[in-house]
């Protein structure tokens, strides 16, 4: 129990504070979520992707984890599916159902729980991180293909009858971090070192401004969503983004392999609330868009409790 509260109160408890800081600046000064989305996607999200792709230490590992995420949302789709059809929902509740599924906040919490995690005790020796590198290399993978297929599969589910495949794989080519993956990974193969140059140094700012950049806009989010909590289908959508979720992330986790840091990252990983995107992506295809954001709201608020019991059941399940 003592193992369960230090992890409530030293990596979700930090997390909701600036949740809260920015839901009660919202508030008071009603923020541009636009404005600040903008920063997150444009520029905080690709720089901390190069950052970290560029430092990390590709190896075989790094592409099971990519097949993994494909697996993932693949048993998620059919998962949400099935639930849909039992409900009987309509094709626009359906799949506004499928993306607050398939996609999880691997950004804005994602990143900053593993960050927390891997950046205190235990998992500091000798007042260093070694574990730190590896886990955020593993998350930014996740993020990667999160960031993708929300960008493509989510806009299309959707705005079914406004965007074609076509737009869709247009909206690809809009997506910074995108490039910021090329041209990490070009670098990397030409052996160009930029770590001396004030470019690394910008980098390293820009990196270390995405936590709190991105849990305060998930508190801007938050700040303009209506409570609901009596909504069954968005109940169905947070049980299954929150307790489903983690199991069948433990079931691909052994399927390939996976074991210590990197399983540990994924399982807490796919343990996190659904994505704030797929809320303006609702509003922006104007497809349930109220279920969209309740559903964000209340996962994300439930998740203090489920997260801190993921991270904890992640230690045990795959020790290092």
């Amino acid at each position: 129990m003592s193992t369960f509260f230090y992890i409530l109160g030293n990596n979700i408890v930090p997390v909701f504070i600036i949740i809260g800081l920015g839901l009660v600046l919202s508030k008071k000064f009603d923020l541009h979520i636009l404005t600040l989305s903008k920063a997150n996607f444009y520029l905080f999200v690709p720089g901390f992707i190069f950052f970290n792709l560029y430092k990390a230490n590709l190896s075989l590992d790094v592409l099971k984890i990519l097949f993994l995420a494909v697996t993932y949302m693949m048993a998620n789709d059919v998962l949400a599916r099935i639930i849909s059809k039992i409900r009987k929902y309509d094709v626009g509740m359906t799949n506004a159902f499928k993306n607050s599924i398939l996609f999880n906040n691997a950004g804005n919490i994602g990143i900053s729980l593993i960050t927390l995690v891997f950046g205190n005790a235990p998992y500091v020796i000798g007042g260093k991180t070694p574990y730190l590198n590896q886990a955020l290399t593993a998350q930014v993978i996740i993020l990667m293909f999160m960031n993708i297929s929300m960008n493509t599969l989510g806009f299309y589910n959707a705005g079914k009858a406004k965007r074609n495949i076509k737009d869709s794989i247009r909206q690809i080519f809009t997506m910074p971090s995108i490039y910021a993956v090329l041209v990490a990974l070009l670098l990397k193969y030409f052996n160009i070192d930029i770590l001396a140059t004030p470019l690394w140094t910008t980098l390293e700012y820009i990196k270390d401004g995405l936590v709190p950049m991105a849990l305060l806009t998930l508190g801007v989010q938050l700040s303009k969503t209506e409570f609901d909590f009596g909504n069954i289908d968005v109940n169905i959508a947070v049980v299954t983004r929150l307790v489903i979720g983690p199991v069948l992330a433990f079931i691909c986790i052994h399927l390939f392999g996976f074991y210590g840091v990197i399983a540990q990252t994924i399982f807490i990983s796919y343990s996190v609330p659904t994505a704030v995107n797929t809320a303006l992506i609702a509003v922006e295809c104007d497809n349930y868009a109220n279920f969209a954001s309740q559903e964000v709201m209340i996962s994300t608020i439930f998740s203090a409790i489920t997260l801190t019991t993921g991270i904890y059941v992640a230690g045990v399940l795959f020790p290092i």
